[in-house]
């Protein structure tokens, strides 16, 4: 009986095939809508987890001033940290693993006749440790080169392909401002970042030679450290907290005028944010389900009415008022489960094509696949039952005279 019902269903709606596909467009839209955004969300969550991982789970920064999130916000009066600063955090915070200083410029890299403007990175190995950084190509900084302040630099891919394209540029020499640095190394590629900085854009010298050959001061307003394996990085904080304080003199009951992120929170932060806007996303696109309800509602009545004088001829042959009510509620499903189908191919389609633009995962959640299709269906039903009703309780002998 009901496969005969939804058999009746579909060939009503292929009968008026255009107008049916015009009126579950809403519904189209709404799943689809709502899919590609939760999905892109997802993968866009994904990738901020991928981007601290690079950086290293276990991983400080610090920092000196207040400071929110993003590029550094301090008041400008807190001081600046300098290397002294790093060795003592060192020597004093035993579940420190490494530390590093760090200090960074924007400006032109020369080589040749070819010029891209990057960002020059001062910092040591220890950052490369810290933020489990490799070489692709060449070295890594000797210590003689540290301390001494060399010219010597590693450069990120996207430098190295601007300036050298695919050839090995070890032992190369590029310019930066008036300092002819010798290339020793290529950094592997990370890709973009979750602020959507290129991370691949820079040119990495020894913090020293940075201080006294472009910097001109001993200032450092960045570091990096890297907690030991298996010890707490809540901990760690607390104790650098209080090495911090007493370095630079902060008494009790005054505010710190520096910043300890643990990349965790961070993480945890910038997840919160995503998938808070992705639902606030996907609350909106789900208007348009609605909408694609009250289309199904509005051409099922317009439907009722055509067939005005079928159903009376329905009634007077001995169908029953449910059977009706069968009918034309399980076309109005029909309609709303096939819209909530090519809602779902086409979401998943525009998900995946901007994943592929955003260069973010393409992370699926089956779940709320299953949920958008069965929030369609529940569209079906409800926008369905109405005119569904008013079918089923018309007058045999009226609906006989209409014409």
């Amino acid at each position: 009986m009901l496969g005969e019902t939804i058999r009746l269903a579909v060939r009503a709606i292929w009968r008026n095939a255009l107008r049916s596909f015009l009126t579950v467009l809403g519904v189209v839209i709404g799943v689809a809508a709502v899919i590609a955004m939760v999905t892109v969300g997802q993968g866009s969550s994904a990738q901020v987890t991928r981007d601290v991982e690079k950086l290293g789970t276990n991983v400080l920064m610090i920092r000196p001033g207040q400071v929110a999130m993003g590029p550094r916000s301090s008041s400008g009066t807190a001081r600046a940290f300098d290397l002294g600063d790093v060795e003592r955090l060192i020597r004093e915070v035993p579940v420190i693993e490494t530390a590093s200083a760090a200090e960074q410029s924007q400006m032109s890299a020369v080589s040749g006749n070819l010029n891209h403007r990057t960002t020059v990175l001062g910092a040591g190995n220890a950052y490369l440790d810290a933020t489990d950084w490799e070489i692709a190509l060449g070295r890594r900084f000797v210590t003689g080169e540290e301390r001494g302040g060399r010219a010597v630099c590693l450069l990120g891919e996207t430098v190295r392909q601007e300036l050298f394209g695919n050839t090995n540029p070890v032992g190369e020499a590029i310019r930066l401002k008036s300092i002819s640095c010798e290339v020793i190394g290529v950094l592997v590629a990370k890709g973009a970042s979750s602020f959507g900085s290129n991370q691949d854009d820079i040119v990495m010298i020894p913090v020293r030679t940075f201080q006294r050959r472009i910097a001109g001061s001993s200032n450092v307003n960045m570091i990096y450290v890297a907690v030991r394996d298996g010890a707490s990085s809540d901990l760690a904080k607390v104790e650098i907290e209080g090495v911090l304080r007493e370095m630079r003199r902060i008494g009790a009951g005054e505010e710190d005028d520096f910043t300890v992120m643990d990349m965790k929170q961070l993480a945890s932060m910038l997840t919160g944010i995503t998938n808070v806007l992705t639902g606030l996303l996907a609350a909106v696109a789900a208007v348009s389900l609605l909408v694609g309800g009250i289309g199904i509602m509005n051409i099922m009545l317009v439907s009722v009415t055509e067939r005005t004088h079928e159903i009376g001829i329905r009634l007077a042959v001995g169908a029953q008022a449910r059977q009706v009510l069968q009918q034309f509620l399980v076309e109005a499903i029909v309609l709303s489960l096939m819209g909530g189908l090519m809602g779902i191919a086409l979401g998943l389609g525009l998900a995946m094509l901007a994943a592929q633009i955003m260069t973010i995962p393409f992370t699926p959640d089956p779940m709320v696949v299953l949920g958008a299709f069965a929030f369609s269906a529940l569209v079906g039903v409800v926008f369905g039952y109405f005119p569904a009703r008013r079918a089923a309780q018309m007058d045999p002998i009226e609906a006989l005279r209409h014409q």
